[in-house]
């Protein structure tokens, strides 16, 4: 796998000012929490794990879109939300790298039709639900 973006790269490539959207965020939160709600109805297995372990990237994803917003930032680009996070909130960066790992599976089960064990998702369900915890305390923190 290889390394996360620098911040710096995305701060002076992939990162434009904002203004930050209160209505825009909550309703991110919202369908987030939406989201969340349906992960466990879906039953695992090895044909819906990848379901799951996309689902779980698309909450994550979004909650560092506004995340982002909230400090007034955009950014055109995935790997750049994680590298924000992971500079804006340092002492969180085994979640971040977490986070990355899962943008790459998210990725090759995206773009070349690769299949998740369900092993996957079962080991790793509580580090997404906690990534997931972190991001809305992060929040509603700031």
């Amino acid at each position: 796998m290889r390394e996360l973006m620098s911040w710096e790269t995305c701060k002076n490539e992939h990162i434009r000012n904002a203004q930050v959207d209160k209505e825009k965020i909550e309703s991110i939160k919202r369908m987030c929490s939406i989201r969340q709600k349906i992960i466990p109805q879906i039953r695992i297995d090895d044909d819906t794990a990848s379901v799951i372990a996309t689902d779980y990237y698309e909450i994550i994803k979004e909650l560092l879109i506004a995340l982002m917003l909230k400090n007034k930032m955009k950014s055109d680009n995935h790997e750049c939300l994680i590298a924000f996070f992971k500079h804006k909130f340092p002492k969180y960066e085994y979640e971040a790298n977490a986070i990355y790992q899962l943008k790459e599976v998210r990725n090759r089960v995206s773009y070349d039709g690769v299949f998740v064990k369900k092993e996957y998702v079962l080991m790793n369900r509580l580090e997404f639900e906690n990534i997931i915890k972190i991001l809305l305390e992060l929040l509603e923190e700031i």
